[in-house]
């Protein structure tokens, strides 16, 4: 059998150099291309690039290419943009030009071929799912609903922590705690739930079940089979347990909470209490708008892209905070001189602790969640930074490097917020300059960034005020090499840090 499969594999090579070079012949003479390695038949530059594409690799070929270059990643074209005029270009002026999502063999299996939002194509679909997700998760109405539940989590973390005595000495694994935390914030506005303790078992067959599909789908591991379909059947092991954990996943949110809801709702009638998400969500399928499949793959999107990205700006901005003490120092005085010592930071105070507000916008800036934002991709033959852009070509934005380029930023390589409230002053996270977008800009930007921020300040603020935040013992700093994976950056060891309670 797998010889079998071996020859197929050898013919479908052979036939597949002929096609590629023909096409490659005719596309010579059709499009102006943008620079880039000079590819081979069938594998493109893939042996020359690897699998990892991420957002450092793609720098160090920006600088040798230039600030839009072209990777012929087997039999996809991969654009990527380097600068602030052309992410404008992809996410402003054409916005509906490169509007789309590419294709991808993974994420087609968790998303059901783009059923959700995130990633699928650009069109009617989408525009009724963004209308329908908006009102329950995406105004500043949700803001005020459940930013009370937020600082009750904040505040069950510091009490936790508190209980924990070697908190205070050889020090926690601060991110498992801050997990169920970041669960509960985003299950209060789905669900009207939250899960009283880590031990809680729904609680951590929920958590190793997304942690799986976070891991399958960020891995560059099966590139090759996305760039060479015909190598495909080497992955069948891979795609295959993708699809096992995809149909666990939507099963479990089926049945614990779509379902559990229903009932609920079901039991209460004539209840006037506020709604939930999902509860948005039945109505809108009721009434034919999405089906069941959609309303489920809301819900995946929901926890991946809202609580794994926000906990991972989170666990940056902490591990930067004890990696430099005077500014983790000035960011305490500044919230015990504006609130009082011991009175506890709340969502309408973020916004009168510009220091505080400094932090965060530095920590999106040097440790962006989505350093290369989600791709996009042109349904249609396009123009870009005056070269072509062949029709479903995947188009990646280095986010990462608009907003770490020397050549425009001060000393980018600094942890300094303070950049925030001097030269850079004007400079917000919703996209209003283009040298800076962790949330993208756009028709396709993350809406997310209205509950993202909020929550930031609350955590950070409320742990700056409790603790002195400390590498553990014998160490000077903690722990931050990076981790990337399709278009992910989080911190590669979740570090032990020692929460020192203060007292007032």
């Amino acid at each position: 059998m797998d010889l079998l499969l071996l020859e197929k594999v050898l013919i479908g090579l052979f036939s597949a150099i002929v096609v590629a070079a023909v096409v490659s012949k005719l596309r010579g003479k059709k499009f102006k291309l943008p620079p880039g390695p000079i590819p081979i038949p069938i594998f493109g530059n893939w042996l020359q690039v690897g699998d990892d594409l991420n957002h450092r690799n793609l720098t160090e070929y920006a600088k040798r290419f230039g600030d839009i270059f072209l990777l012929r990643m087997g039999q996809r074209n991969l654009a990527v943009v380097s600068s602030p005029d052309l992410a404008k270009e992809v996410l402003h002026t054409q916005g509906v030009e490169f509007g789309s999502r590419t294709r991808n063999v993974v994420f087609d299996i968790f998303t059901g071929k783009g059923q959700d939002m995130v990633f699928t194509v650009y069109g009617e679909h989408w525009r009724k799912m963004r209308r329908i997700m908006t009102v329950p998760f995406f105004t500043n109405k949700v803001v005020q609903q459940y930013h009370q539940g937020w600082e009750a989590e904040a505040a069950a973390v510091v009490d936790d922590v508190k209980k924990m005595p070697e908190s205070a000495t050889t020090g926690i694994v601060l991110r498992r705690r801050l997990q169920l935390m970041m669960y509960n914030n985003m299950y209060r506005i789905m669900f009207d739930r939250r899960f009283e303790s880590e031990e809680d078992p729904l609680f951590v067959k929920l958590k190793a079940l997304n942690g799986e599909r976070s891991r399958l789908a960020q891995s560059f591991e099966y590139n090759y089979g996305d760039f060479i379909p015909i190598l495909r059947p080497f992955l069948r092991g891979y795609l295959k347990l993708c699809q096992q954990v995809k149909e666990r996943r939507l099963q479990l949110f089926k049945d614990y909470f779509v379902d559990e809801r229903k009932k609920l709702v079901s039991t209460k009638q004539g209840d006037n209490g506020l709604k939930c998400a999902i509860d948005h969500m039945l109505e809108a399928q009721q009434k034919g708008e999405i089906n069941e499949d959609n309303v489920l793959y809301i819900v995946e999107n929901i926890n991946v892209a809202a609580i794994e990205t926000t906990l991972w700006s989170i666990e940056w901005g902490i591990a930067e905070l004890v990696n430099h003490p005077e500014i983790q120092s000035k960011l305490r005085h500044e919230l015990d001189t504006v609130l009082g010592p011991g009175v506890q930071i709340t969502e309408p105070d973020t916004t009168k602790l510009p220091y505080l507000q400094a932090v965060i916008k530095e920590t999106l800036r040097l440790r962006m969640a989505i350093p290369l934002l989600v791709p996009h991709m042109n349904l249609h033959d396009a123009k870009l930074g005056g070269f072509d852009i062949p029709a479903e070509s995947k188009i990646l934005v280095n986010a990462w490097w608009l907003a770490n380029n020397p050549e425009h930023w001060k000393k980018p390589e600094e942890f300094r917020p303070e950049r925030f409230l001097e030269e850079e002053a004007k400079v917000e996270a919703n996209g209003n300059d283009f040298r800076y977008l962790p949330f993208g800009v756009g028709r396709r930007s993350c809406p997310g960034i209205i509950l993202a921020l909020p929550i930031l300040g609350i955590t950070i603020g409320r742990l700056v005020q409790n603790f002195e935040l400390l590498p553990p013992p014998g160490q000077s700093k903690i722990d931050t090499s990076e981790k990337g994976g399709q278009f992910s950056l989080h911190i590669l060891k979740h570090s032990t840090i020692v929460l020192k309670p203060r007292s007032f």
